[in-house]
Parts: structure tokens; C-alpha cells; sequence
């Protein structure tokens, strides 16, 4: 499904899951991406992510079972209210080394259960080194790879033919997420572990980037 399909991130969840990243980097930290698919009848389709919502910095949390449930059923509830088809599309994940760019099965398993519910998700893998790029304002690449599931039910990454599925939205991205990253947004982020711990934290981030 995935291979018939292009993702367009919007700015918005692309820094928060940035930020994310950012705030714990010796953490594996993981998140829930929202949005619609846009352009169903298309060729390619064209999934709009919008927003994304930070799960966790705690690895160990994920992928147990009632934890996500309990995560997809929060997320999806708020968004069905908002009355614009949106709905979770999509997981992100970042690993806590610099230099591993691998796909870990903890990924792989809750993109496989989202996959159920939207068959068109995406899975998307923070590139340290390139956010580490980004945010000194070196490089307009996105600092994620793209993973789709093919027919063998496998998730793979996709472009490594040349021919981009992923897009930003808007291409000064980069530049806002530096300049988030000058003003220390990251230390504000809130994500579902926080949330659990002091449910005074809204997982939603209301205001974070405004």
C-alpha cells in the first residue's frame, strides 16, 4: 500500500517530533503521527501528515499493548471531535545512538498495529547526524527516513530508488526548527510518559510553537 503513497509533513509535526528527539538524546523517544489521506483517488495517493504526538522516552513503555491502546484511544478521540478526518496515519521513532539508522523491531511492531486501523501508514526514523545538521542551520534535507510496508508485509525504506515519497510542506521547515532550537522549545515538550507521571503536562503541547 505504502508504495502507492506520497507523505507530505506539515512544519507542525515535524519540529514537535524534532524537539522530541531533541530533548532526550540518549533515549530511544517515539510518537504517534496524525493526519488524512488527502488525495485518495490520485496516483500516487497523498497522505497528509499534520501533527504528530509524543509517546514516549521510556522504550520499555512500548510497545506493551494497553499502554498504545490506551495512547491510540486518547489521540483519536481528541482528533475525531476536531471535525477534519483526521486520525492517527503513523509512528515516529528516534534511537538513542548518533550513528544507528536501523529500523528497530519495537517500530516495525507498533507500525504493524496501526497498520490494521489505517492501511496507509507510515513509519518515520529520526536521522541523528542530519538533525544534528539541520538544527545548526546546515542542511534543508528532512531529518527523517521514510518506511512503508510492502506486500511481504515487511517494513522497508522507501526512495532509495530516487524517486522521493516523502515531502515537507513547507520548505523552510529547517529553518524554524533552528530557530525553535535557539529558543530552547525543546526543554517544553511534553510527551504521554510525562503526561502519566504529572497529569497536569497536556500531551497535546497546546502553544508550544506559537
Amino acid at each position: 500500500m505504502g508504495a502507492e503513497c506520497r507523505y507530505e509533513v506539515a512544519q507542525a509535526a515535524y519540529v514537535k517530533l524534532a524537539l522530541h528527539a531533541l530533548k532526550h538524546p540518549s533515549a530511544a523517544v517515539n510518537g504517534l503521527l496524525v493526519g488524512r489521506l488527502v488525495e485518495p483517488s490520485s496516483t500516487p495517493a497523498v497522505v497528509s501528515v499534520v501533527d504528530a504526538v509524543p509517546l514516549s522516552h521510556h522504550p520499555h513503555h512500548l510497545p506493551l499493548l494497553p499502554t498504545l491502546e490506551l495512547a491510540l484511544t486518547l489521540v483519536e478521540d481528541h482528533f475525531s471531535t476536531q471535525g477534519d478526518g483526521l486520525a492517527v496515519v503513523g509512528y515516529y521513532h528516534a534511537n538513542p545512538r548518533r550513528d544507528d539508522s536501523d529500523l528497530p523491531a519495537v517500530a516495525k511492531r507498533v507500525g504493524d498495529h496501526i497498520f490494521r486501523y489505517f492501511p496507509r501508514s507510515a513509519v518515520l526514523l529520526v536521522d541523528n547526524e542530519k538533525l544534528e545538521e539541520a538544527v545548526k542551520g546546515k542542511s534543508r534535507e528532512p531529518v527523517v527516513q521514510l518506511y512503508t510496508r510492502d506486500s511481504s508485509k515487511s517494513w522497508r525504506q522507501a526512495g532509495l530508488d530516487g524517486n522521493s515519497q516523502l515531502a515537507l510542506k513547507e520548505p523552510s521547515t529547517n529553518v524554524v526548527l533552528a530557530d525553535h532550537v535557539t529558543t530552547k522549545k525543546w526543554e517544553k515538550i511534553v510527551d504521554f510518559d510525562d503526561h502519566l507521571d504529572d497529569i497536569s503536562k497536556d500531551w497535546l503541547n497546546p502553544g508550544l510553537l506559537d
